[in-house]
């Protein structure tokens, strides 16, 4: 009998541009490996702003290591890319790798016709709690927020993610604490509202925030500082009242052990598009449940790909809490992914499809070319 081999690996970056306005921020990379049984597997890297072409050229150069390889060796692709980069793996390089572990999840699951989440132990749930993110670009005032929050609303989520630093004064606590408070009063008392420090303040000024938000009942508080100092970390851990989280910036086991044994966060976020892939964020997962830390994953990335990598993992880990939607790419990724994913009360339901559980319009990808964003102003 034969074994099934890869032949080739693609790569999609694209320009997910919107009708209704909605500003995007980076391009998107999507990946796919084909097979010699017509078996093929889509997969989804990290990007970030101006390093998206670095990131397609990683993936073509890791392809190298997958041609002519049985796509049923996951580990074993992992564990060599994790040699190759030697314990020094760029986020470019991690994020890579994931796209490629990905499909390879899709192709075995397509192979045995059986969703990823049966091959990965089974579901803990049939639903998959989600928070929108990335609604209030371009908003400039606390009203315009509120607006927006209530239109998130009204698209059938519970729970709803934001920035709330002006980023024209960054510093200016007042004003962030008035732009969560203008949310609240609008969404009222039943919406989650989860706060995204994103690394800005320092550290006494993060702990001072918090305290300003005590009333406003906020359901997380996440990256309040670099993760690259967990020790600092973990002091503002002690001293907020509300949970926190981090692992966006955090890419393997090893990055994570600190968090856990300095008991520096009480939930962590981890991104299946550049942690490793699935394998390793179910791992992550695991290595958190002794300690009783929950898991959200983070996924600013596609409501397509990456999305139904994450509801797979969403579904097998007992300490998963909720998961990211970025409603940014939502309208684009309806146009090239047959029978999207819909948001219910905040819930995606689990799909009982085969592999990750989706189709791609591969040739509606072409209508989105990679498009390079103006110089970023400092």
């Amino acid at each position: 009998m034969s074994v099934m081999k890869i032949t080739n690996v693609k790569t999609y970056l694209i320009y997910p541009v919107t009708k209704s306005g909605l500003t995007v921020s980076k391009n998107l990379l999507f990946v796919k490996v084909e097979t010699d049984e017509g078996i093929d597997g889509w997969g989804e890297s990290f990007t970030m702003l101006d390093r998206e072409r670095v990131i397609a050229q990683q993936v073509t150069d890791l392809s190298r290591y997958v041609i002519g390889r049985n796509p049923f060796q996951i580990k074993d692709f992992t564990q060599m890319a994790f040699k190759i980069a030697e314990g020094r793996g760029s986020v470019e390089f991690f994020s890579a790798m994931s796209g490629i572990e990905i499909a390879l999840w899709d192709i075995v699951g397509k192979k045995l016709e059986v969703p990823v989440y049966n091959l990965l132990g089974g579901s803990c749930r049939e639903t998959i709690k989600v928070y929108a993110n990335g609604w209030t670009r371009g908003a400039q005032s606390p009203q315009e927020l509120a607006e927006r929050a209530l239109m998130v609303i009204e698209q059938g989520f519970t729970a709803v993610k934001f920035y709330p630093f002006p980023f024209s004064k960054s510093g200016d606590l007042k004003a962030a604490t008035e732009n969560v408070k203008a949310v609240r009063e609008a969404v009222g008392p039943d919406i989650d509202i989860l706060i995204d420090v994103w690394r800005r303040p320092e550290p006494s000024a993060t702990i001072r925030f918090a305290e300003m938000l005590r009333e406003l009942e906020i359901y997380w508080y996440e990256e309040p500082v670099p993760s690259d100092n967990i020790d600092i970390l973990a002091k503002v851990r002690n001293a907020v009242s509300f949970p926190v989280v981090t692992g966006e910036c955090l890419y393997t086991k090893h990055d994570f052990r600190e968090v856990f044994e300095k008991q520096a966060a009480d939930i962590i976020n981890p991104d299946v598009a550049s942690c490793g892939g699935i394998l390793q964020m179910k791992e992550l997962a695991a290595m958190a449940e002794p300690y009783y830390v929950l898991m959200a994953p983070h996924n600013y990335n596609s409501t397509a790909v990456s999305l139904a990598a994450t509801i797979q993992i969403a579904a097998t880990i007992p300490n998963f809490l909720i998961a990211e939607y970025f409603i940014t790419f939502s309208e684009v990724s309806e146009t090239f992914v047959k029978q999207p994913f819909k948001v219910q009360n905040s819930h995606i339901s689990l799909t009982k499809k085969s592999g990750l559980g989706l189709e791609i319009d591969e040739d509606a990808l072409k209508d989105y070319p990679y498009q390079e964003f103006p110089l970023r102003k400092w």
